[in-house]
């Protein structure tokens, strides 16, 4: 019989296994807690000096926009539409950002590669 690879009926590191394969069951609870915390999260951005506020929420949905009755200019709406566009767009990073951070504080700053 070949020495090293079986011990007992199990192979070698099999306890390891069993241990990676809870830490890989906790881990992914923890994923799933944190999406949920996510889906609830709002976050906010302001853009044109606070005239136009975005909120999104931790799926990246657009929830509520404000807009300040002086922003509102018949001559520029441009200026209305970039405003709109950058505050949406901030926080849309925002939600990023925090998601990025809670998800390298789950992994212990592994990169999963799309792995969850």
């Amino acid at each position: 019989m070949a020495k090293g690879g079986y011990r007992g009926g199990m192979p070698m590191g099999g306890m390891n296994q069993m241990q990676m394969m809870k830490q890989a069951q906790k881990m992914q609870q923890d994923l799933l807690k944190m999406q949920e915390e996510m889906q609830t999260k709002e976050y906010e951005a302001t853009a044109g000096g606070g005239v136009v506020t975005a909120v999104v929420n931790g799926q990246k949905e657009l929830l509520r926009i404000s807009i300040d009755p002086e922003a509102v200019d018949p001559e520029d709406v441009e200026m209305l539409q970039d405003m709109v566009v950058a505050a949406v767009n901030e926080a849309m990073r925002k939600a990023d950002a925090e998601s990025a951070a809670n998800m390298s504080k789950l992994t212990g700053g592994l990169n999963l590669g799309g792995l969850f």
